[in-house]
């Protein structure tokens, strides 16, 4: 009886020591983090988006001739202005010059058979031999004058040249022409904004060449398709350049309007960023517990941002002190 007595006794502290642990692990202090958050309000802004990019000319070409020969004159030097069809080069002239009189010789031997035909003495098919060797080689002529003598194709300036008289073209170009009273430029536009951007669209250009005066451009051409990598789209605009002020190169940025908007804008600092990558969130109150939601930037103002999600909206508790040391699911104490 006393060895029963001394078993239950051990049994009893054993179990005592066991709900002991238990408690300690269930009164063990759930992690909770103060923060002060914000109702998130749609608000009221001018949509523009400002885009860095370099100038091009409008129209640039290399100016070189189909054939290979010696290059017998080069009718300007870098920086000379030409107007469309001004001489640019001239070639060794003895294959076009071979071509142009047997192109005359063939030109008397038809009109020779033509009147042999006419009156019997020679054939339906000489005749038609004879056309079809004419009308190759004028074609040929035409196509050796044409590579001969090389003419500008645009108005524009002479922007490289890398011949020099005398010497054998072997098919670098000769002179490249660039045309720089109207310029354009390519922006890459984030993809949120491809449905607000269309063909004929103003925008505005400004340079620190310049630092006082706005330019005009035209959106001339939307892409139709988004790259994947970048999340952007190309437009091309057009800048109107006659008084030459802006030349081909320059680094510019491009301001264009979008219209008035609804959005949400939070402060700048509230967003978080990945380390290692360039993916931003923000946390939320999700029914006293943070909610990490990715988030795309938009438009800046100051010392706020644009955020866009489709977890974000008007009403959304957002954090806005204290997100820096969250996790997603941490239990919030939320603070006035």
């Amino acid at each position: 009886m006393k060895k029963i007595c001394i078993y239950m006794t051990v049994l009893l502290a054993l179990s005592g020591c066991g709900n002991k642990t238990g408690n300690a692990s269930e009164e063990k202090a759930e992690r909770v983090e103060q923060v002060r958050v914000t109702k998130l309000q749609l608000r009221e802004i001018q949509r523009e988006i400002s885009i860095s990019t370099n100038l091009q000319g409008y129209l640039t070409q290399n100016v070189a001739p189909s054939l290979t020969g010696h290059i017998e004159h080069i009718y300007c030097e870098v920086g000379d202005r030409k107007n469309k069809g001004d001489m640019i080069v001239r070639m060794d002239q003895t294959q076009y010059n071979t071509t142009k009189i047997s192109l005359g010789n063939l030109k008397v031997e038809l009109n020779r058979v033509e009147q042999l035909l006419r009156s019997g003495s020679a054939t339906q098919q000489q005749y038609d031999q004879l056309k079809a060797q004419y009308d190759q080689a004028k074609e040929q002529l035409e196509f050796l004058e044409q590579n001969t003598y090389v003419k500008a194709p645009f108005a524009g300036v002479i922007s490289a040249k890398t011949y020099e008289d005398g010497e054998l073209y072997s098919g670098q170009p000769i002179v490249v022409l660039t045309q720089i009273n109207k310029l354009k430029a390519l922006i890459a536009v984030p993809e949120t904004y491809f449905p607000l951007v269309k063909k004929g669209m103003p925008l505005t250009l400004t340079s620190e060449i310049y630092p006082d005066r706005e330019f005009a451009a035209t959106v001339e051409v939307v892409y139709p398709t988004i790259d994947a990598s970048s999340h952007t789209f190309q437009c091309k605009i057009v800048i109107p350049n006659q008084k030459e002020l802006l030349r081909p190169g320059m680094y510019v940025t491009t301001t264009l309007g979008l219209g008035k908007a609804k959005a949400i804008v939070v402060p700048y600092q509230s967003v978080e960023k990945l380390v290692g990558a360039n993916d931003r969130y923000v946390f939320i109150n999700n029914g006293g517990y943070a909610k990490r939601v990715s988030v795309t930037l938009g438009q800046r103002f100051d010392q706020d941002i644009e955020i866009l999600s489709d977890e974000i909206g008007e009403g959304v508790e957002m954090v806005t002190t204290g997100q820096h040391k969250l996790v997603d699911g941490v239990k919030l104490n939320v603070v006035e």
